[in-house]
């Protein structure tokens, strides 16, 4: 097995995020679905960006998200994801590079345009999305660089990207990919309504291709039908290696065989915004502590560090100097 010249490729949906603030009322006004994730087609995509208030636009999509972070803390990133060739692709491709990740697929042309994601944040903070997934979702095993997955030490997998057929077989070539390897593969359950969509094939999944997973407490007691947290650690643990289960205010659950790590969360000294990001940046904590050499702890350590920095303020790119944080925790 080669050393590896990059320290996590991710693989997701290339979106580019539209985040605006709006009230309680607009969520009503427009029949959405408040606190979730849901897919929409162009049309409304449309109508949406057209009613909703300026806001940030910036490249987006969780695995994208958490690529950001790993680069931020000083890591090596790439990314693997469909743009098509137009301004909002352009402005993804620009957008991830200028944050240090590495992004070199050629946007496609006379296709779908690329996708966005139309994301409303209440005054109590939580966030709305609605996803046009335009030609992100198309991702097939042709669009997988096997070199670039094989030059990697970590695999990070967008769970939202599992709502297509191409994609579900991009997915699993890249991990066969960086398993053949010896390179580790994770896995992001995404939302509570994506495991609802998916379980028996990431049921599947888990068994046979995936290392280490993340989620939060609500989508692994879905994964597995459970209400006892307990008990859902203790059918994770049986599937993969490592499960990094986010808490909310009360920190993470790191189970890893027959461990179970409670990590705090970080203190804030503000208020919570935003939640765009919450969990993506974690798990860029995470991997970059792991990339690092770091033990579960500490890497637990810098994932709720990045996510109380990502939620006091607007939209899901890190503001504060998160390689100094990361030098300070794993010295």
């Amino acid at each position: 097995m080669s050393e590896p010249s990059i320290d996590v490729v991710g693989v997701g949906n290339a979106i580019v995020d539209v985040i605006a603030e709006v009230d309680d009322s607009f969520i009503v006004d427009h029949g959405l679905v408040k606190n979730s994730m849901t897919l929409i087609d162009g049309e409304r995509a449309d109508l949406l960006g057209a009613v909703m208030p300026p806001g940030i636009v910036a490249s987006g999509g969780s695995a994208a998200n958490t690529m950001v972070g790993v680069a931020g803390f000083g890591g090596r990133a790439a990314y693997l994801g469909l743009v098509a060739d137009d301004y909002l692709g352009e402005a993804f491709r620009s957008d991830l590079r200028s944050a240090g990740v590495a992004f070199d697929v050629p946007g496609r042309a006379n296709e779908m345009p690329t996708a966005r994601c139309l994301i409303q944040v209440t005054p109590d903070a939580q966030r709305t999305l609605n996803t046009f997934l335009g030609i992100s979702a198309h991702l097939s095993p042709d669009e997988i660089d096997e070199d670039l997955v094989a030059s990697a030490s970590h695999l990070y997998c967008e769970g939202y990207l599992w709502d297509m057929e191409p994609a579900k077989d991009g997915i699993r070539h890249a991990m066969d990919v960086a398993r053949g390897a010896g390179r580790t593969v994770s896995l992001t359950l995404s939302d509570s309504f994506c495991v609802e969509r998916h379980r028996a094939d990431w049921r599947e999944l888990l068994s046979g291709r995936v290392d280490v997973l993340f989620g939060n407490a609500d989508e692994l007691r879905a994964l597995y039908e459970v209400d006892d947290l307990e008990l859902a650690a203790d059918a994770v643990a049986e599937d993969v290696e490592v499960a990094f289960v986010t808490l909310g205010r009360h920190g993470s659950l790191v189970v890893a065989g027959n461990d179970r790590i409670r990590v705090a969360a970080d203190e804030l000294d503000h208020g919570v915004v935003d939640t765009t990001g919450a969990g993506d940046l974690y798990a860029s904590g995470v991997l970059a502590g792991l990339s690092r050499g770091a033990s579960l702890e500490r890497a637990a350590r810098l994932g709720s560090i990045a996510a109380a920095e990502i939620i006091g303020h607007l939209g899901a790119r890190p503001e504060a100097n998160l390689a100094a944080i990361a030098e300070r925790v794993l010295d």
